[in-house]
């Protein structure tokens, strides 16, 4: 609790993840990769609860024995790949005003970005709850090599590029560019905003901006070792 708002932590982690199965426990430095985002949460000083949305089992167990509350199974239906994740939050703030159980503050974490701090955690719950115009803060690191205006798609097997009026501006260097910005990593809204806008994007979101040694976003097994090389160095650790 933080200023008499009290504070759920939401971690989502699915089974039936297409790209790596089994990422979410894949062991990453003798831990199972769901127990990183856990044990953070745990050392955060204002969470109030954590809770896991999974449809897994296996995942389920996991997350209880480091510490994490499984209060449902997440439906079927809210865990395939092409299952919006507003519908995963929306059935969590369901799940919890039917047993009469309030919060003011929704956060949610994602698994599969561990490289974060438990400052992190709390410095975007200050951000919130301290900036009263503030209707959601959102994650953020820096985009480098991954700048929308350098981004192409494939039509008839040509590369075309992505924003069309980029093209005249393709051979600037990123240092000429406009900064962009990719989500990332925490995501926090008051509790009735995401019932309104069904989104952590709203009016007045304001940025958490990470460090760009902490981009660790884990899909598939060259992720995996990047991020414990990752995980080693800036977190002191030792495999």
């Amino acid at each position: 609790m933080y200023k008499n708002k009290k504070i759920l932590a939401l971690i989502p982690a699915r089974g039936s993840s297409k790209g790596l199965p089994g990422k979410n426990i894949k062991s990453i430095l003798e831990r199972p990769l769901i127990a990183w985002t856990i044990e953070q949460a745990k050392n955060s000083k204002y969470i109030d609860k954590i809770i896991v949305s999974t449809e897994d089992k296996e995942i389920a167990e996991i997350s209880k024995e480091y510490g994490a509350e499984v209060p449902f199974i997440r439906p079927e239906e809210l865990a395939r790949d092409n299952s919006p994740i507003s519908e995963t939050i929306l059935h969590t703030i369901d799940f919890f005003e039917k047993q009469k159980e309030t919060y003011e503050i929704l956060l949610l974490l994602e698994c599969t970005s561990p490289m974060r701090y438990e400052k992190d955690i709390d410095n975007v719950i200050n951000q919130l709850i301290d900036n009263k115009s503030a209707n959601s803060v959102v994650g953020t690191i820096e985009a480098t090599n991954e700048h929308p205006l350098w981004s192409f798609k494939l039509i008839n097997g040509y590369l075309t590029k992505f924003i069309p009026e980029s093209s005249k501006i393709q051979n600037l260097s990123r240092q000429l560019l406009e900064k962009a910005y990719l989500p990332y990593s925490i995501y926090a809204t008051r509790w009735d905003n995401y019932k309104k806008y069904e989104t952590f994007y709203q009016p007045n979101t304001l940025p958490y901006l990470f460090k760009r040694e902490q981009k660790v976003d884990i899909d598939d097994e060259v992720d995996f070792y990047l991020a414990e090389c990752i995980l080693k160095k800036y977190l002191g650790l030792r495999g």
